[in-house]
């Protein structure tokens, strides 16, 4: 099964690469929500570590509600998805390769994202970077996991086109207060509070969503009510 499922995300990326919509939405997206949050700061002045993470993970959130409307458009725009259905491939396979690939274009966009807070918002890093790249990588497979089973509920529905940007923010948002908060504790030159706990919750939110998933990728994917 992972064997499909690296084809799939390799299937995926190049798709996804080669036409360049999702990934550049999500990257202009983002940095144009850093840049006009940005002009808040006062005249001489300078945005919170808090306020920063939190415009950081906002730009992160939007990008993956392109990212996977675009992974998911791909196949609904090409009549795939009822091939995928027909074939002998496992239908978590599927959930497996969008999610990686869709962590794969997330992490890309980030990855502008954070040399763009540095400079719109005079953030840097004080905290232990151990801390940052993990913070980054365990609430991006939350934020994957939801947008992987989204992303499949909304393809092909005409009336649920808006329906991943509607529920998928409410659904996230725990990892995205703890994202909020360690990336704040990374960027404050104090520690403020103990990562432990926020780390803990990410860990939760991957280990709910995760086996939601799959169970219930499946049933989405394939459209069954």
């Amino acid at each position: 099964m992972l064997k499909r499922a690296g084809i799939i995300a390799s299937k995926d990326l190049k798709l996804s690469l080669s036409g360049g919509q999702g990934l550049v939405q999500a990257v202009l997206l983002g940095l144009l929500l850093i840049f006009l949050f940005s002009l808040s700061k006062p005249l001489g002045g300078t945005i919170s570590p808090q306020a920063a993470g939190a415009i950081f993970w906002l730009a992160s959130a939007f990008g993956l509600v392109l990212v996977f409307n675009d992974l998911f458009a791909i196949e609904e725009a090409n009549g795939a998805r009822i091939g995928i259905l027909s074939s002998p491939v496992p239908v978590h396979a599927v959930w497996i390769g969008k999610g990686v690939a869709g962590l794969s274009l997330l992490l890309v966009s980030q990855l502008v994202f954070l040399p763009a807070t540095a400079a719109f918002l005079g953030q840097s890093i004080h905290g232990p970077v151990w801390l940052l790249a993990v913070t980054l990588i365990g609430a991006d497979i939350g934020l994957v996991v939801i947008g992987a089973l989204l992303g499949a509920l909304s393809q092909g529905q005409a009336a649920r086109e808006s329906l991943l940007s509607v529920i998928v923010f409410p659904l996230l948002l725990p990892v995205l207060l703890s994202g909020i908060t360690l990336f704040g504790m990374c960027f404050s030159p104090e520690m403020i509070d103990v990562p432990g706990k926020w780390l803990g919750v990410i860990f939760a939110f991957d280990c709910l969503f995760s086996g939601a998933g799959l169970f219930l990728f499946p049933f989405v994917y394939s459209g069954e009510e």
